[in-house]
């Protein structure tokens, strides 16, 4: 199934649906998107029209029918730690600025009960998580001030391992968490700001479900058993989060999804680490100007709402209906699959669930519910922390002997 019909009985369905029940998104990056195109002057960009070249606008998100979204602070994973952190303080700046422009759209939510009134306004909760433990600088007390202005989850990596954190798609160095890395987990239950799992590796997975007292999200990931992408979760990993409470946010990205688009950038890496041996005297412009030659040439597969479906059949098969959830990327990737390629097709992937047979129960708990719950039960397991235990005073100097200044 390339795209739904408009005039499909199902698409009519969805969005009736979507009326009464909350559509949550795990993750966006309009925030960086925005930064992108002019800067720290958002207000350059008129989100109430159709904004050329982004998948997010507030159009989009209305036909769409978005109730809660989670606007991602994002920052390069190859910045140093000091410049990480300051400029995810000026992402999350963007995203409270964005959020306060439009008040009769965005209303900022920090619980799950804010995110139902909000919802019940006609307005979007409008959430913040944290891409990549790296803007932390190995500090509690920061990690602290990030919760103290909104955040709600952190990502504990982006794509490159950080001091205390192993990702997915980079070298180990920690056997997934390292002390201080666990330590950061039992700081983020003792505040409720969800832990995410999405970008990390499945040994930091492994440490991290161990560590936990609360439930545990992917923001925005897929299952690799679908797809063989190391962004993906493996098997014992959704048979884990069943166990554990927590929720994995189906991303759509076609890299993700596709196992047909996941061999074809294999191809596309292989091709530029031959040019790279073979001409190494070339500049990155010329190597990235001789693989677009090379895709011209090699027109790669397209992805599908059906391999998005595909990602959600096996995570509820795997890890049970309650623990499925939807983090879209949108704005975060180049390439989308057909007929969800912005912000307005969320109802599209609904219907099409429709079609293979989900109830619409099933549907809710897809939407967001799961995830409310998951508010709902970390924020019981932090009132019981804060009762028990005030904020960690430990060091990474002191449980890793990392030296992070150095």
């Amino acid at each position: 199934m390339a795209a739904i019909d408009p005039g499909d009985d199902a698409l009519r369905q969805a969005r009736e649906l979507l009326r009464l029940a909350p559509l949550i998104d795990g993750h966006n990056d309009l925030p960086e998107a925005l930064r992108r195109r002019v800067g720290l002057r958002i207000s350059k960009v008129d989100l109430r029209l159709p904004v050329a070249d982004l998948m997010t606008d507030i159009p989009r998100l209305r036909a769409g029918c978005v109730g809660g979204q989670f606007w991602s602070v994002w920052v390069p994973a190859s910045l140093p730690e000091p410049e990480a952190t300051r400029r995810g303080f000026e992402q999350l700046d963007i995203v409270r600025r964005m959020v306060s422009a439009y008040p009769e759209t965005f209303e900022l939510a920090t619980t799950a009960d804010e995110v139902e009134r909000v919802f019940g306004a006609g307005r979007i909760a409008s959430m913040i998580g944290l891409e990549g433990g790296s803007m932390i600088g190995s500090s509690l007390p920061i990690l602290r001030q990030f919760h103290a202005l909104g955040v709600r989850y952190m990502t504990l990596t982006h794509w490159l391992t950080t001091a205390w954190a192993d990702a997915a798609t980079d070298v180990p160095r920690h056997a997934g968490l390292s002390r201080f890395g666990v330590e950061v987990v039992r700081e983020m239950n003792r505040l409720g700001m969800l832990v995410d799992l999405s970008h990390v590796s499945p040994a930091s997975m492994s440490v991290a479900l161990d560590s936990t007292e609360a439930p545990v999200i992917f923001s925005h990931s897929g299952a690799r058993a679908v797809a063989d992408h190391p962004r993906n979760v493996p098997d014992e990993i959704l048979r884990r989060v069943r166990s554990n409470g927590g929720v994995v946010m189906a991303v759509f990205l076609s890299g993700f999804v596709s196992g047909a688009v996941v061999e074809y950038e294999q191809a596309a890496d292989a091709v530029v680490e031959a040019l790279r041996a073979s001409q190494p005297e070339a500049s990155e412009t010329a190597l990235a100007e001789l693989e677009q030659h090379w895709r011209d040439e090699h027109p790669g597969p397209v992805a599908t709402i059906d391999d998005v479906a595909d990602h959600i059949d096996h995570l509820r098969d795997v890890a049970g209906i309650e623990h499925v959830g939807i983090g879209s990327d949108f704005d975060g990737g180049a390439s989308l699959p057909v007929g969800l390629d912005d912000a307005s097709h969320f109802p599209d992937l609904l219907a099409a669930l429709l079609h293979r047979g989900y109830s619409t129960d099933d549907l809710r708990q897809i939407a967001g519910a799961n995830l409310l719950r998951v508010l709902h039960e970390a924020e019981v397991v932090a009132r019981r922390l804060q009762s028990e235990r005030g904020p960690s005073e430990l060091t990474i100097e002191e449980l890793d002997g990392v030296d992070t200044a150095g």
